[in-house]
């Protein structure tokens, strides 16, 4: 029985990442929609990888369950890539919390429970984590370790405290970073590692309605007043995630990686920064 790799998410930085960390192993492609993985399992599969598909809903707990007994009946999954998401332009604040934040947790906890030891996760969040005021300790901590089911109930969670989806997204974003370094400790005691990458603008279909949407000119201002200049690129995530995940990153779990040209620091400390 191969090791499986299970991406959730099949766009550009789920196949990117896939590409890099796949070779001789069965990747399993999980995503909500059937037009986006069989269009994945054709790139992947012509490019010699071995490829399963699967339907998941990441913000259903029997659909997750159903994708955990999927993988384990192919093989031992040693590596969980969850690239899985909708942006602030796609969704509104409840259905971004319910996908980003709820479902990056139902994830975590239940690859967390088969993963197999010198198994490694990575969760694609964002720079937008970033872009958060600083929590409280207890928000921190209830994010992080809150039961998976009872997540959603916080009051800080609440309609009448997160009323735009760009907060919605942002607080989703900064909860998957202390979600994963709650997770790191459990899935250690597997002998296994989990991080995640937090991208800035990577040209993908995703950022590309952020980039024609309404908040479109001021996606396009950060690339400009960013101190790289440009937007990055799925390849670009996928070789920080082949780090993290293979035998070079084995003393890092826990942590979260900023890569997105040096916005956040420009957002700051620079030329982004609020008047």
């Amino acid at each position: 029985m191969s090791n499986v790799i299970v991406v959730i998410g099949a766009g550009s930085i789920g196949q990117a990442i896939a590409r890099r960390v796949s070779v001789g192993k069965h990747v399993l492609l999980a995503d909500l929609r059937q037009d986006n993985v069989e269009a994945a399992a054709k790139v992947l599969g012509d490019a010699g990888y071995k490829v399963s598909t699967a339907i998941v809903d990441v913000s259903s707990r029997d659909s997750v369950h159903t994708l955990v007994e999927t993988a384990t009946a192919i093989g031992p999954v040693s590596g969980v890539i969850h690239a899985a998401g909708v942006s602030p332009s796609q969704a509104a604040p409840a259905t971004i919390l319910k996908v980003d934040l709820y479902g990056t947790a139902l994830v975590l906890e239940e690859f967390g429970n088969v993963i197999v030891p010198g198994g490694a996760g990575v969760v694609i969040a964002s720079q937008s984590g970033h872009r958060l005021p600083a929590l409280t300790p207890e928000q921190d901590r209830a994010l992080a370790t809150t039961p998976t089911e009872e997540l959603l109930a916080l009051p800080m969670l609440q309609p009448d405290q997160v009323t735009d989806p760009l907060h919605a997204y942002q607080i989703s974003k900064r909860g998957n970073s202390l979600r994963v370094m709650a997770e790191a400790v459990r899935w250690g005691k597997r002998g296994a590692r989990v991080n995640t990458i937090s991208p800035g603008i990577i040209i993908t279909p995703l950022a590309n309605d952020e980039l024609t949407g309404p908040r479109g000119e001021g996606y396009r201002r950060m690339i400009e007043l960013s101190p790289a200049g440009r937007a990055g690129t799925p390849d670009e995530v996928g070789a920080v995630a082949a780090l993290l995940m293979g035998p070079d990153g084995t003393f890092i779990t826990g942590s979260d990686f900023l890569m997105d040209g040096g916005v956040t620091a420009s957002y700051w400390f620079g030329d982004l920064a609020p008047k």
